[in-house]
C-alpha cells in the first residue's frame, strides 16, 4: 500500500495490482520509462521535487531536477513546452486522483497502480498526442534536432521518442 504525503496530496492511498513496468494495456506502448524521461529532462526539472519518496530512488539518480523553481535549462531541448497547472485545471486535463496530471498518472501506472476508467482516459489522451510525432516526421528532416523543438520536448514529456 502506498500512502502519499506531498505538497499536492495528503493521505491518498493506493495499491499495486501489476509488477512495475509490466502488464500495460496493449494500446499503451510508451517509448520511454519515467526514469528515462527524468534523466533526459522534462517539465523544467520542477515536476516531482516534493514527491520523490513515492517512487524508486534510482529514478532520481540522474534526473534533471530544479528544486527552487522551474528551470528551462533542465529540459532536454532547453525550451519551455508546457502550460501552467492552472491552465491544465481550467481545460479539465487534471483528473483525480492525480493532481499533477498525465505524468503523475504514468509514473503510478508504471509502478503498477491500475484504475480501469482513469487508465482508459489517460491512454486515450496519450494516443492522441501521437499527432505531434507525425507533424515532426512530416515537416522535419530525419534527425534534425533543430526542427520543432517545442513539439519534440512535448513528445518527450508524453513518453514518446522525440528523436525522429
Amino acid at each position: 500500500m502506498v500512502i502519499v504525503f506531498d505538497k499536492m496530496q495528503s493521505g491518498y492511498t493506493y495499491a499495486y495490482s501489476a509488477a512495475p513496468g509490466s502488464d500495460f494495456d496493449p494500446d499503451f506502448t510508451p517509448d520511454l520509462t519515467p526514469k528515462e524521461m527524468l534523466a533526459l529532462g522534462v517539465f523544467e526539472g520542477h515536476y516531482m521535487t516534493d514527491c520523490q519518496n513515492e517512487f524508486p530512488s534510482d529514478w532520481f539518480e540522474n534526473a534533471k531536477i530544479s528544486t527552487d523553481k522551474p528551470d528551462v535549462s533542465c529540459n532536454y531541448f532547453k525550451v519551455k513546452s508546457r502550460q501552467s497547472l492552472s491552465v491544465w485545471r481550467q481545460k479539465g486535463w487534471i483528473l483525480e486522483p492525480d493532481p499533477r496530471g498525465w505524468f503523475q498518472w504514468y509514473c503510478r501506472y508504471y509502478m503498477g497502480r491500475r484504475i480501469a476508467g482513469l487508465d482508459r482516459i489517460q491512454i486515450r489522451r496519450w494516443r492522441a498526442f501521437r499527432r505531434h510525432k507525425a507533424q515532426i516526421e512530416h515537416h522535419c528532416l530525419p534527425l534534425d534536432m533543430t526542427c520543432r523543438l517545442r513539439q519534440r520536448q512535448a513528445l518527450l514529456q508524453w513518453a514518446y521518442d522525440p528523436f525522429v
